[in-house]
């Protein structure tokens, strides 16, 4: 080969280079017809649980996404399709396998895992290869006060989860200022819920009487309740996760604790009148979403078909984990479709301007990539004989039923 060639040989390979450099690391994999997704995922560990309603609410989109048409970009018609890893509820593994989504298998648009823990663990991975992440299951407020660029959330943040059980406990009290007892996971998710009550009984002139820490294994708070027993609080808020929420039912009627008003995270994720009956009876539950909201889109119409779908597709009622979970994928279409284009910065930049709705709720993101659009809700659990079920019960203008308060007394109960 003379010089002459062997220079042209070294330049095509050069541009080939930079072709395939330039392609990998800002085009999204799309492999044939398919848009690949991934994701790290508790499938195991004491996440498992709301890991698998988180899948199965992304898996519940996807399918109904590709049966509808798919994401249409530059004319052609693509299908979602996810790469799943177990993270084992673990932070450290989590981070770990989202380099290996985005390294070894070139995945370069992400779905947040289950928790604020294992997402806080998983953005700086992909704020670092900016790969944009639409994650439905983080809600500590630090995550958006990080300048993070390539991180979005359909949910309401953490610190939003019960301060309107605060303000509904203040509403019955005529305005006035209540006691507050209180006892949280130390998890980054249930201690931005901690402070957005504390933000709340400074704004509402409460104050905190009770402020515990629920034990690491989630599987006793009989060292609270006896305290609750014996101060006779206005309110008692709990935030454990699932395993934290059927703690409580069960200790609080094992060692009947009566308290006006009962406000907790993750009932519905606990199927907390599934488990417990009317035990559970009168407990208020911070929801993201309930069924009977009247949000709608094209895709699943209303929370009540969502509702049917989901339950005929697996068998159960859908928390509001797998309905959020859900939106995260109408969320990258939407964008993909806007963007026109696999690009990522394009994209990215796609989903900084979203405004739509979806069953699940409104979707408008702020600059810290949070959900500006959506308030949270509370709904109660009520009983006729044996037959539980929740209902919405504020705020006030999207309540559909009679809130109960207080609670009647354990003694008083039939």
């Amino acid at each position: 080969m003379n010089k002459i060639a062997k220079l042209f040989v070294t330049f095509i390979s050069a541009i080939t280079l930079a072709l395939v450099s330039f392609t990998s690391s800002s085009f999204a994999k799309v492999e044939g017809e398919y848009i690949v997704l991934g994701s790290a995922i508790s499938l195991t560990g004491k996440y498992s649980s709301n890991g698998v309603h988180t899948q199965n609410g992304y898996n519940m989109a996807v399918d109904r996404i590709n049966k509808m048409g798919g994401v249409e970009v530059q004319g052609k018609k693509y299908k979602f399709e996810i790469i799943y890893y177990d993270d084992e509820s673990n932070p450290k593994r989590a981070a770990q396998l989202a380099e290996r989504l985005i390294k070894q298998d070139g995945v370069h648009y992400m779905l947040g895992p289950y928790s604020s823990g294992l997402t806080k663990a998983i953005a700086p991975v992909t704020e670092k290869y900016k790969i944009p992440m639409v994650e439905a299951n983080g809600a500590s407020r630090s995550l958006f006060t990080k300048g993070y660029k390539y991180l979005f959330a359909v949910l309401s943040p953490a610190n939003q989860y019960l301060e309107v059980a605060i303000d509904l406990a203040v509403e019955k009290n005529g305005g006035k200022g209540v006691r507050i007892a209180q006892a949280f996971e130390q998890d980054a998710f249930s201690q931005d819920v901690r402070l957005g009550i504390l933000d709340a009984a400074k704004r509402t002139g409460s104050e905190i009487i009770i402020d515990d820490k629920l034990p690491k294994e989630l599987n006793d708070m009989a060292a609270t309740l006896a305290k609750v027993k014996a101060t006779k609080p206005d309110v008692l808020v709990v935030s454990g996760h699932t395993k934290g929420a059927l703690t409580a039912i069960r200790q609080i009627s094992e060692m009947k604790v009566d308290v006006p008003m009962l406000a907790m995270t993750h009932c519905d994720a606990a199927k907390l009148s599934k488990q417990h009956g009317k035990k559970s009876e009168y407990a208020l539950c911070a929801s993201q979403w309930h069924k009977n909201l009247s949000y709608k889109d094209k895709f699943f119409g209303g929370g009540k078909k969502y509702a049917r779908d989901f339950q005929k597709e697996f068998g159960y009622d859908p928390p509001y984990q797998s309905a959020e979970s859900s939106a995260a994928l109408l969320v990258f279409k939407d964008a993909f479709e806007r963007a026109n284009s696999f690009d990522r910065d394009a994209v990215r930049d796609a989903l900084v301007d979203t405004e739509m709705q979806t069953f699940y709720g409104n979707i408008k993101f702020g600059p810290g990539g949070q959900n500006i659009a959506k308030p949270m809700i509370l709904f109660q659990v009520r009983c006729k004989g044996d037959d539980c079920e929740n209902r919405v019960v504020a705020p006030t203008k999207w309540a559909s039923d009679k809130f109960y308060h207080p609670i009647p007394k354990w003694s008083e109960r039939s």
